[in-house]
This record gives C-alpha cells, structure tokens and sequence, in this order.
C-alpha cells in the first residue's frame, strides 16, 4: 500500500493518482547526496520527504546548508525542506512513513547507521562501501545482476531485520562490469587486466587538494584496487540457495587519479575463452539489455553500453553524458598481438558510478516487489 502523510488530509482532487512512495536522503548536502536529490525531484515512482546530514547542518534549510554544485538554481521542491540530523528517529518525526532511504553517507558513517536503519524497518539503498562484501547483502548493477536482491530475504531471516540494505558498487567496478557482463555471457572471460582514470569528483568535493591534482597524476587511490578486485566478481557470480559463487574470472587493477571533473576512462585487457570477429563482439556490445531496459524504468537507459568506432574516444568531456549520465562508452576494440581483447570504457562515476545506479535498483526493487 502506498505511504501517507501522517498529518491531516488533503482536499481531494479530481483526478485519482497513485501516491508516490516516499523517500529520504542521508548525506544530501554531499557531492553524490546533491546527485540523489537531482535525480529524484520530480521522479515518476519517488517524492523526496526528508534529508538528513551531520549536526552542524541540521536544523538549516536544505538550500542555506547545501554548496550546491549540480547549475544555478536549487531544485524548488527541496530548497526549503529542513535538513534533519542522521538518525532513524529524526526521520521518523518528519511527518511521512519514509518508503525507502537513499544512502549518500560515508562509509566510515554508514557503518555504524545504516544497520540501525535497517533494524528500525527502514528500506536503504546504499552507496556506501561498508557493507558491499557481506555475503547476505546485495551489490547491484540492475543490468547484471538483479536476482541477487533477493537476498534481502536471507538478510532479514538471519539479521531480525524489518528494513533492508542493498548497496552500490564501487564507480569504477560498475562501468567495469557492465562492459564485461555481455562479453563474459556471448564468449566467456579468462582474466581481466584494468587500469584506470579517475576523475576527482569519485573522491567527492573536498577529496583531492588542488595543488595535488593540477598538472599531475597520482597513482594511487585508497583501497580503489581492491574494490574493483573483489567487488567485480561478486557482481558478476551466480546467486544459488541464498550465496553468490563468485565468478571464476581473474581480474587485476591498477588505480589513478587524473585532472578530470567527472567521467572515469578505464583501459581495459581481456583474455577470451574464444576468439570471436570485432564486429560480432560490437554488435553483442550494442545489443545488450538488461531487466531495467525490459521493465522501462525512468532512470534506466535504452542503450545501457554506447559503442565508438573513432580512435579518439571515448573522451569524458564528450561521452560522460550517454543518456543523462547513464549509459557507458566503450571504444578502441582490437586485439592484442598476445591475442588478449583490448578497448576503453567511459563512465560517469557520479550518476551511473553512484546516485544514478542506486536510483535504478530503488525502480527495481519497486517493480519487483522488494519494498
């Protein structure tokens, strides 16, 4: 049934819409949490009822505590919400039953909230990394692997719990995996070599000094390896009697952080079981679809993998906005004189990377009846 405001009734219109379910986001004062609100003012399934962020913010306006970053002008429809501390009490007193919660908190937060969350019945999407790798939590890129929320239900028969955790994956393991998922399915994976070029909205606003990134490149980020590592191939498993297999593939990364605003390019270096012709392999690429594409979610792109045929691209500045930052770019497929499959994928880490994909598991998880 959908939620309703707790307080007095409206006066009842004359035409009969279905209410949208509400939703809150935590961290929306942040760099991602600004792409969640972006994202779902105005959304078909969600009404934005509550934001929250840390203490010095609670209390203010949602447009007095927000540097907003995402064009002029606040969204009207949130500027003047009051931003609420984190907690699932504070939420609670917001007015409305909050249908699902939308998780831009950092990790080192999430840690130790969004399980309380998730006790206290709330539904959380999260982007955070803190609880990606536990086996009866979902890592979801909608395109890939949907069945695997349906460890929610293991979640909550093991943990008590009457909400839910579901989590975002790492930006660059997304933009990753959703290049591999087609190719892995049409000729099967072997190994995969990645290295990567990070933009610096990945490390969020305040992430990456100025005087450290302008005329440079710094080749290490912090545990960004080893995400992409592990994270990639619970993505990419089976899911069978409750437990993801992971997938049989060996993937290494080298990580770097690059001058660029948004858009993460990744080479990448694929050993294929089989040799299959370029042009095949770019039409199995085109062709590629997935449950959200099927279901027509509002956020999910027709075309989730865009293919080049240009030497020079991708390019973040030309290609990081593929259907409003929801599509990959993939391009410069050729084979190696070692026989390996080598191409460049492009990804915009903070609407596909982040808030984007989160909001496409929320449509999910809607349709499919997780909620």
């Amino acid at each position: 049934m959908p939620s309703k405001p707790l307080g007095p009734c409206t006066t009842p219109s004359l035409v009969v819409e279905v209410d949208k379910l509400k939703v809150a986001v935590l961290g929306a004062t942040g760099l991602v949490g600004q792409r969640f609100v972006k994202l779902l003012v105005d959304h078909p399934f969600f009404e934005v009822v509550a934001l929250t962020a840390s203490s010095k913010s609670a209390g203010k306006k949602y447009c007095e505590a927000t540097n907003w970053m995402l064009g002029p002008d606040f969204p009207e429809a949130v500027k003047d919400l009051e931003v609420l501390e984190t907690s699932p009490e504070a939420i609670k007193r917001c007015g409305y039953v909050v249908d699902l919660v939308f998780s831009a908190l950092p990790s080192n937060v999430a840690k130790e909230l969004e399980p309380t969350f998730a006790k206290e019945g709330f539904n959380v999407v999260s982007n955070a990394s803190a609880m990606r790798m536990f086996d009866d939590v979902p890592l979801v890129v909608p395109e890939i692997n949907p069945d695997h929320l349906h460890l929610i239900h293991v979640q909550r028969r093991e943990r008590g719990w009457r909400g839910l955790i579901a989590t975002n994956p790492n930006c660059s393991t997304i933009i990753l995996t959703l290049s591999l998922k087609p190719i892995i399915d049409y000729v099967g994976v072997e190994a995969v070599h990645v290295t990567t070029m990070q933009a610096v909205s990945g490390a969020g606003f305040s992430g990456v000094a100025s005087m450290a990134i302008i005329d440079n490149i710094i080749p290490f980020i912090a545990k960004e390896e080893e995400k992409i590592q592990t994270e990639s191939l619970k993505i990419l498993g089976k899911l069978s009697e409750g437990f993801v297999k992971f997938a049989d593939i060996a993937i290494s990364a080298s990580c770097n952080r690059v001058c660029v605003l948004d858009g993460h390019l990744e080479s990448v270096f694929v050993k294929l079981r089989r040799s299959v012709d370029l042009d095949e392999l770019k039409d199995v690429l085109r062709g590629f679809r997935g449950l959200p594409q099927e279901l027509k979610l509002p956020t999910a792109p027709p075309s989730p993998i865009i293919v080049r045929e240009e030497e020079d691209r991708p390019q973040p500045r030309l290609d990081r906005e593929e259907h409003k930052g929801m599509s990959i770019v993939v391009g410069r497929l050729r084979y190696g004189k070692d026989g390996w499959l080598k191409y460049i994928v492009l990804g915009n880490n903070i609407v596909r990377g982040a808030a984007g994909n989160s909001v496409l598991i929320g449509e999910v998880m809607v349709k499919k009846g997780f909620l």
